[in-house]
């Protein structure tokens, strides 16, 4: 069995006001000034589904949702994979156990590094350059144009920049050897 590990960010379930901020194609008639949640909510879910197997691996770098644990529960439990979340600033109102409770299967308040140099954290790095050891992947800035969506040292996975749907890491691999 081939295993995929899968990158995103920024879903912000059930926020509303992330429709308006970041122009989400997510817009509904009933609805003058933004658009609406619950269908931006089964649209990502859908577009997860549609590329991330049962049994792949999923790391969330943060800003998940804005739903009660209930709501939160339903939809991350229909997400497939196994979920890591790399907490956000908008995650850190609630401590890791309540993601756990509500679908994550681990749960960092702080960056990870996996496969001995790929760095996970919510937040873009202060300071990177060609020359740096490891390559960070994070989210946060959804689609501000002064971040580049991949380079050879960095990629941005916010929902946004991929249509949002999750990004295989061997793809933002590929896509940072022709940034060199």
């Amino acid at each position: 069995m081939n295993t995929k590990i899968w990158l995103t960010a920024d879903t912000h379930f059930g926020h509303a006001n992330i429709i308006k901020y970041e122009n989400r194609p997510f817009q509904n008639p009933d609805y003058l000034d933004h658009g609406s949640t619950e269908l931006m909510d089964e649209e990502i879910v859908k577009r997860w589904n549609s590329v991330v197997a049962k049994d792949d691996r999923v790391f969330h770098l943060g800003d998940v949702g804005f739903h009660g644990k209930e709501k939160m529960a339903e939809i991350l439990t229909r997400l497939n994979g196994r979920k890591t979340l790399i907490m956000g600033n908008h995650d850190k109102g609630r401590n890791p156990q309540w993601w756990r409770d509500a679908g994550f299967d681990e749960v960092s308040k702080f960056p990870i590094i996996i496969e001995d140099y790929v760095v996970l954290q919510h937040e873009p790095p202060t300071y990177f350059n060609d020359a740096t050891l490891f390559y960070f992947v994070y989210g946060h800035v959804h689609g501000t144009k002064l971040y580049r969506t991949v380079t050879s040292s960095a990629a941005c996975v916010c929902v946004e920049r991929w249509d949002y749907t999750p990004v295989e890491l061997a793809k933002l691999r590929d896509l940072a050897a022709l940034a060199e």
